[in-house]
């Protein structure tokens, strides 16, 4: 299974944490979306690509 998170501000401990337990024993991308330039037609493939989409605000 594979899991994409969608970070949308910058993560942190706790949902670090929660990322890390959703992506035990799973392949896990993590597409953070406030570091600037964001490659949009990428993050669409990536979404169609992975099993499940997590977005965090």
């Amino acid at each position: 299974m594979k899991i994409l998170h969608v970070l949308r501000s910058e993560a942190d401990l706790n949902v670090e944490k929660f990322i890390d337990i959703l992506s035990e024993g799973k392949e896990s991308t993590v597409a953070p979306l406030y570091q600037g330039d964001v490659d949009w037609s990428r993050l669409v493939d990536d979404i169609f690509a992975h099993d499940k989409v997590v977005c965090w605000w």
